[in-house]
């Protein structure tokens, strides 16, 4: 019962912090970036919020537990992405004045191709995330009450459809900011009380011969699918559309490179734990399993302590689903309503309803594969699509719209089409499974090469206005150069 309670106090917390936003929310600008006055250190809990998921929460526990210790690319790539971010994207894209990802890649390549493609690629990544956190919300859902993985699923769905109909990117600000701050104190408490546990209880460590320190054993390609790893993770980031659109929101560019710096400490902060909670898992032979941190406190304290602590912990994932999946409804919502139904408030709560059903309705198809293999998947399609298209678009004036359209299809088509083979058929064996399950080694440089040749070939499609749109990304704003709020043509 302590843990269905703190599913409901998460679950009124969240749709009563979101039902401020009601208040403060009243034009398009709100409702997409919050109207640009986010501050660098609430944004960045807002990030955090949003970025650390189902796949974060549960997941890198889970794959530390059956995997060892290789797993921990995950968490240091999930948090060096943020480094490049910093480095190569998000003061420029503050400056782009765009709302969402489509925006940016019309603004700067002028073609409404471009835009269409770009926005199918958002919903598909935005989709393709969204599916872990309804499979995650099952699981652990049925974990405590033992009902059908569809029900848990089904209360998330409602909530951040909730929170999000209500005051779009100003409600959804508060409520990813509060979520951090309780995601990092339902780990970090129960953390304490079981290293303490496991202090008094002789400190036990692992056997002699234990393979779970072995570099990815159980791997049919291990170096190939490491490094492929490492490159989806610290690429995927830039191209992950809940997160870019986190950088529209703050009021300059200097905003959104102090956003990124404070976002780099509050994940490192984070993810030092699941790791922990992983390790501790193997000691005390846990089944291997998305749900062991979850199960653990229980395991390991007991008695009545222990179930506060899992009740802890159980808040903790359910903040993690609803944080992360409505960053990604707002996003994927904000498209769907610019690009089809034509911008504007109604449009942007239609798009919500739209976001969040799809998805729902595809989380059953993935429960065969770990959380954090499917949020892996969905950074491989972001690294190999708007990757390309933001580095090259920000630093490179001779992108064409050839080039640009080409890349994306090529790199995003072959990462969405080896994502597909790997969801649907399930994982598969020896260098086909590892080039279907880790695509982003040959995706990502298929999309720079493709890009950056066909640029070269068609130089006559180089954007008439490139050397005043490159002004603009890479101007400071106390030049005060003039700006104002890009919009796309048919607004």
């Amino acid at each position: 019962m302590s843990q269905i309670a703190a599913v409901v106090l998460v679950m009124l917390a969240t749709v009563l912090i979101g039902a401020f936003g009601i208040r403060v929310s009243r034009t398009t600008s709100d409702f997409y970036v919050a109207s640009r006055t986010v501050s660098p250190l609430w944004n960045a809990s807002a990030i955090g919020g949003e970025y650390l998921s189902a796949a974060s929460f549960l997941g890198i526990a889970g794959l530390i537990l059956t995997f060892g210790a290789d797993m921990l690319w995950l968490p240091v790539g999930w948090t060096g992405g943020y480094l490049v971010l910093l480095v190569l994207v998000s003061a420029p894209l503050r400056r782009s004045g765009a709302y969402t990802l489509p925006d940016f890649a019309e603004a700067r390549l002028e073609s409404m191709a471009v835009r269409r493609l770009s926005s199918v690629l958002v919903v598909l990544i935005g989709w393709l995330y969204l599916m872990p956190q309804f499979q995650s919300a099952g699981l652990v859902f049925r974990t405590i009450t033992g009902a059908p993985p569809w029900t848990g699923s089904l209360l998330v769905a409602v909530v951040v459809a909730t929170n999000v109909l209500s005051g779009g990117m100003r409600s959804i600000t508060f409520v990813q900011a509060f979520q951090y701050w309780l995601k990092l104190t339902a780990l970090a408490v129960p953390l304490a009380f079981m290293l303490v546990a496991w202090w008094s209880d002789g400190r036990p460590g692992l056997a002699p011969g234990d393979e779970w320190v072995l570099p990815l054993h159980g791997r049919d390609h291990p170096v190939y699918e490491t490094y492929s790893l490492i490159l989806a993770t610290f690429l995927g980031t830039m191209g992950l559309p809940h997160v870019l659109v986190r950088f529209y929101t703050n009021p300059d560019g200097r905003a959104a490179r102090r956003t990124t710096l404070v976002v780099l400490t509050l994940l490192g902060a984070f993810y030092l734990m699941p790791a922990v909670y992983g390790y501790l898992g193997h000691v005390y032979g846990m089944p291997e399993s998305d749900t062991v941190v979850i199960a653990l406190p229980g395991r390991l304290v007991g008695g009545p302590v222990g179930q506060f602590l899992t009740a802890l912990v159980t808040a903790g994932a359910f903040a993690a689903f609803l944080s992360t999946s409505s960053g990604l409804t707002v996003s994927v919502a904000g498209v769907i309503a610019q690009d089809i139904l034509r911008g504007g408030v109604r449009a942007f709560r239609v798009a919500t309803v739209l976001a969040v059903l799809v998805p729902f309705a595809l989380a059953g198809v993935a429960r065969s594969l770990p959380v954090a293999t499917v949020v892996g998947l969905a950074f491989a399609v972001a690294a190999s699509s708007f990757c390309p298209l933001l580095v090259l678009g920000i630093w490179w004036r001779r992108l064409t719209t050839a080039g640009a359209m080409a890349g994306l299809l090529a790199g995003g088509g072959l990462a969405c089409a080896a994502v597909a083979i790997t969801i649907i058929g399930g994982p598969h064996t020896g260098w086909a499974g590892s080039l279907l399950a880790e695509p982003a080694a040959w995706t990502v440089p298929v999309s720079f090469t493709v890009m950056v040749v066909v640029s070269l070939l068609t130089p006559s499609r180089v954007p008439r206005g490139v050397a005043r749109t490159m002004v603009r990304l890479h101007t400071p704003e106390t030049l005060n150069v003039d700006r104002g709020d890009w919009r796309p043509r048919f607004m």
